[in-house]
């Protein structure tokens, strides 16, 4: 198993849900503008904003930053 890079697993994730990364970004109280550093891994994204996200997806850490390919 190759881990993936928790940007990419970000943007998987909102676009399997069909999110756009304006509905994210008001989900995380950020401005569209930052996550979208984040998702393009041009920023480091927090710990506490991967943690709200894996809370809204219903994922587990390990998912979200490629440790592991089950999603809870």
């Amino acid at each position: 198993m190759k881990n993936k890079h928790y940007s990419v697993v970000m943007r998987e994730l909102r676009e399997d849900n069909d999110y756009r990364q304006k509905e994210i970004a008001a989900v995380l109280g950020i401005d569209q503008r930052v996550y979208s550093r984040y998702e393009t891994a041009v920023s480091a994204m927090p710990v506490y904003h991967l943690i709200a996200l894996c809370k809204f997806y219903g994922v587990s850490m390990d998912y979200m930053v490629g440790l592991s390919e089950k999603k809870k």
